[in-house]
């Protein structure tokens, strides 16, 4: 498995898990996933969420993204810092592919639309079958 193998599974995958840290509590979410590519895992949240404060004091964060299948499936985890994005195009860009943004008022110039992305840090797979074996990390 390479980065190449990362980037399809997590485009794949419309919902992942996402930790982050409030102080000494660990918080884990639901959140819908955007895109990945070659510069990291992408994702688009509000302002006001808690996780926003959380990840500008402390930018490690880990996502579990994971798949069914007959038995328990396969789960790719990935940990990395955060980038915060003040791009204007790339907000554009979630308006598209999120036309219900608009519905809460977002507009790609609002305050509130925050973009981030996973970056510089390492994933793995695991599946049952996987189990007992030596993670194989993957940098990115």
């Amino acid at each position: 498995m390479d980065f190449e193998d990362c980037i399809k599974f997590a485009n794949e995958t419309p919902v992942c898990y996402l930790a982050t840290a409030d102080g000494d509590q660990p918080r884990v979410r639901a959140l819908g996933f955007w895109f990945a590519d070659e510069t990291g895992f992408y994702f688009q949240i509000g302002s006001v969420k808690d996780m926003y404060g959380q990840m500008q004091t402390n930018p490690k964060v880990e996502a579990c993204f994971w798949q069914p299948d007959e038995q328990t499936g396969t789960m790719m985890r990935v940990a990395g810092e955060v980038e915060f994005l003040d791009d204007p195009e790339l907000k554009k860009k979630v308006l598209e592919d999120r036309p219900f943004l608009k519905e809460f008022g977002m507009t790609f110039d609002h305050p509130g639309l925050i973009i981030f992305r996973i970056t510089h840090g390492e994933a793995y797979f695991w599946t049952m079958q996987t189990n007992f074996e030596p993670k194989k990390m993957i940098k990115f």
